[in-house]
Order: C-alpha cells, then structure tokens, then sequence
C-alpha cells in the first residue's frame, strides 16, 4: 500500500509540475502569428502538454495540460474560450495515449517518438480548427461558412504552431526522460 501511494504521489507532484512548465512555457514563449480568428501564437505549452501525456499517461497528462493551458487561458484574457483550450487537450490527450499505447510505449525505438511526436502536431491541426470555427461563431458573431473561411484562412498559425510541437517533442522527450529518471519521479 505504502509503495502505490509513494507512486500516486510522484504521479501527482510530476502532474503539479508539468501544469507549471507548461503554463511557465506559453507565458514566457510567444510569438505572435496573423490569423483571421484568434489571436495565435507559437509556444512550447502544446508540445509540454504532449510531453506530460506521454510521460504520465491519459489522465494525469490531461489533467497537467488543462491546468497549465486553462490557466494561462484564464489569467491572459482568453477566459471565455479556455474551455475550447481544455476541450483540445482532452482530444490531444485521447489521441496521443492510444498512439502511444498501440506502440506499446516502447521509446527505445526513435521512430516511435517521431510518430507520436507528429500525431501530437496533426492533431492540433485539427483541434484548432474546430477551435477556430466555434471561436468564429460563438464569439465573433460570424455565419457558419464564414468562421469553416476564416478557420481555413487561419491554419498556416496553426501548421506553424503543430510543426513546433512536432519539433519540440522530438527533441525533449529523450533528455526530459533522463531528468525525471535521474530524480526518480517516473
């Protein structure tokens, strides 16, 4: 009993942790990036978010990315919408932990992380474009086509902002594992 508590803690400290990273990463990172609808930026809280999926699995990894991005979302002026941040996670999160899982969460393969790294990117894709046209007609008044033309018009921020979580993932993920083998919190 004493060792599954011991686990669950270490579970939750690296949770409170990667909240924070992930929060510290889009904070402090940001570049802006023209869009029709939003106000994108590149930042390292996406790939942080699909980070801490990987290393702590669909629950707890969501749990970190809703906090870390939810709460930037709701101190940075974008309280309205935090709840369509959230929503992607949880959709980021279901896709990346059955990728991973149907790997077998076997990393000594590189190409694995690759893979899961680019489904990560691909999948924001896809999560911010519907973020985009909920964002469209809800918040900005616009007709259906008119927010699918002006979420359209906005995925070259997103493409940018997928390929850096691609990139990002690939290269963290190896030393980041290092780091929390070496302090024994996985």
């Amino acid at each position: 009993m004493r060792i599954m508590r011991n686990s669950q803690l270490r579970k939750i400290i690296v949770t409170a942790l990667f909240a924070a990273i992930i929060f510290i990463g889009i904070s402090v990172f940001q570049i802006p990036i023209p869009a029709l609808i939003g106000r994108p930026f590149v930042h390292f809280g996406n790939a942080l978010t699909a980070l801490a999926i990987m290393f702590l699995g669909f629950g707890y990894g969501t749990l970190a990315g809703a906090i870390g991005l939810g709460l930037f979302d709701v101190t940075h002026g974008y309280a309205s919408t935090a709840y369509l941040t959230v929503l992607e996670v949880v959709i980021v999160a279901a896709v990346v932990t059955l990728v991973f899982r149907l790997l077998r969460r076997d990393d000594t393969k590189k190409w694995h992380i690759v893979l899961v790294a680019f489904v990560a990117g691909f999948t924001k894709i896809f999560t911010s474009f519907g973020n985009s046209v909920i964002e469209g007609v809800a918040y900005q008044g616009m007709q259906w086509h008119a927010a699918v033309v002006g979420a359209v018009a906005s995925e070259p921020a997103t493409i940018v902002n997928s390929i850096t979580t691609f990139v990002l993932v690939m290269i963290l993920y190896y030393p980041l594992k290092k780091i929390l083998n070496r302090s024994g919190l996985i």
